[in-house]
């Protein structure tokens, strides 16, 4: 893995380092950045399609339901439970498979991948630069993807599921400030050298970068973007 190559670096708040002593820390989101809409929600839904009566159970809890999407907390909530319901009575090498198969899938139609945002990929790449991915996507999926495009090397951190009696849950979901906390656990503190992503549920790991990356925002997300990220914030229009 790209870190492991680095780790020994301290690449902490405050250290007097100079950058040109190691590799520029570039961070890259995976869904909606690399890939045109969300991997997960694509196998979920594939999920869903193949087996519908999965979703039975959700029927009486729609008033329930419905209110609980209109907040974060809710929209989560509901989240874990999809997941549940759609892998329940499935084992752990019947998920691998199941993941590895549509990752496969996913990664042979080249219209679902930003052409602008793999080259810029691969240009820190071959800058030498030290690239990571951190995605909400579920470990295996997003690795699966990754290896079929060419891009296994990179280091990933994504989200994990675990394994119970009857189902599986979501055991590190990887988003918003657990992102950075995931990259602390690695050793790589702020400020890194450049963040990407075109969500705002990125915001705190592009607030904590030297140059911040919103991809194809709207003006509602380039407006908060901007009051929280001022000068250091640059826009990408990627296809």
């Amino acid at each position: 893995m790209v870190w492991g190559t680095i780790g020994a670096w301290d690449v902490g708040m405050g250290e007097k380092q100079s950058s040109s002593i190691r590799p520029a820390i570039v961070l890259f989101d995976f869904g909606g950045t690399l890939v045109h809409g969300d991997a997960w929600a694509m196998f979920m839904r594939a999920r869903y399609r193949r087996a519908w009566w999965r979703a039975l159970p959700l029927i009486p809890l729609l008033p329930v339901l419905i209110p609980m999407s209109l907040f974060r907390r809710g929209r989560r909530a509901i989240v874990r439970g999809l997941v549940r319901l759609a892998l329940f009575g499935i084992g752990e090498n019947r998920y691998r498979a199941l993941a590895e198969d549509f990752g496969r899938k996913l990664a042979r139609d080249t219209r679902l991948f930003s052409r602008a945002g793999i080259a810029e990929l691969r240009r820190h790449m071959h800058a030498g630069e030290c690239v990571l991915i951190v995605t909400a996507c579920e470990e295996t999926l997003a690795r699966t993807i990754l290896d079929e495009l060419g891009l296994g090397a990179i280091e990933l951190i994504a989200s994990k599921l675990a394994h119970g009696r009857l189902s599986w849950r979501i055991a590190m979901h990887c988003i918003g400030v657990e992102k950075a906390h995931q990259l602390a656990l690695r050793g790589i503190r702020p400020p890194w050298d450049v963040a990407i992503s075109d969500s705002l549920a990125d915001l705190p790991l592009l607030a904590a970068a030297r140059e911040a990356v919103l991809v194809n925002p709207d003006r509602r997300m380039l407006k908060r973007a901007s009051a929280r990220l001022g000068r250091r914030l640059t826009i990408a229009e990627w296809d």
